[in-house]
């Protein structure tokens, strides 16, 4: 495993609204305060089971280190599963949890939905059709979570959604639906396409995507963006020059420190209030 100061060479701060360099001190500092997002928890991840419709969905809890209610972010997959980059997923939580603030990974595909969108067994057009079928579906087992997790004796009743590509699609037609969700970080994502037009709430958010996206173009991001603007919601765009999708999910990458930080910052603020 590469150390620190091996992964991380430069950091970058947002300037109208573009990821530029800054200097070698502001890294140094960067990765201090950043720190735990690389490591493990201090405690060991919990594995809960939540009842929904279309069966039980998966959720692991990674708690923050503090006592009293807390608030809590689920944390979506996206397409190809949690297992397709569990490590990068458990960055997020890990930040989270070290930041003051419980995080969920959440495993909501059920068995037909690793079956249809499985790359080796349908054609790209048959998984992008059952993905439009299946957005519905998807965002009644996110709010299923979400009481569920409301409901929990250590909460402080503020929940956020931090969704990466379909992730982040599910993340934003959740929070349009469900006015319990306080505030969504979306990654590389948008709003799908039949939601657009009928969008009256979104609580505040951040979109983080790279410019050279093929899979989700960086217009979906801008669209999401001033989806909330018009409904009245705080929301905020960076772009990461050159980028193309899942840009974040290397430890090795400079970036990815940027990108966690933001994250983290952006919940901390609007869950904690700090």
């Amino acid at each position: 495993m590469h150390s620190r100061a091996d992964r991380v060479a430069e950091i970058y701060s947002d300037t109208g609204g573009v990821v530029r360099a800054v200097s070698r001190r502001v890294v140094l500092s960067s990765i201090a305060a950043l720190a735990l997002a690389f490591s493990s928890n201090s405690g060991s991840p919990e594995e809960l089971n939540v009842e929904a419709d279309e069966g039980g969905i998966g959720v692991t809890r990674y708690a923050a280190d503090r006592v009293g209610k807390r608030p809590a972010v689920l944390v979506l997959h996206g397409n190809r599963g949690v297992e397709f980059s569990t490590r990068a997923y458990e960055h997020y939580a890990n930040a989270l949890a070290a930041g003051g603030i419980d995080a969920y990974l959440v495993r909501y595909f059920t068995a037909e939905d690793h079956q249809a969108l499985d790359p080796k067994k349908s054609a790209r057009e048959s998984r992008d059709a059952y993905t439009t079928s299946r957005f519905e579906g998807w965002t009644d087992r996110i709010s299923s979570v979400v009481a569920a997790i409301l409901e929990r004796p250590d909460s402080s009743g503020r929940i956020g959604l931090l969704g990466f590509s379909l992730g982040g699609y599910i993340a934003a037609d959740t929070a349009a639906h469900d006015q319990r969700v306080t505030a969504i970080a979306v990654l590389y994502g948008g709003m799908p396409d039949a939601m657009v037009t009928q969008v009256k709430h979104l609580p505040p958010l951040i979109e983080l995507h790279g410019d050279a996206d093929r899979a989700v173009p960086l217009a979906k991001g801008e669209e999401l963006v001033k989806l909330a603007r018009a409904v009245g919601a705080p929301a905020e765009q960076v772009t990461y020059p050159g980028r193309e999708h899942g840009f974040d999910f290397s430890d090795s990458d400079p970036m990815t420190v940027d990108v966690v930080g933001r994250v983290v910052r952006f919940f901390q603020a609007h869950l904690l209030g700090l």
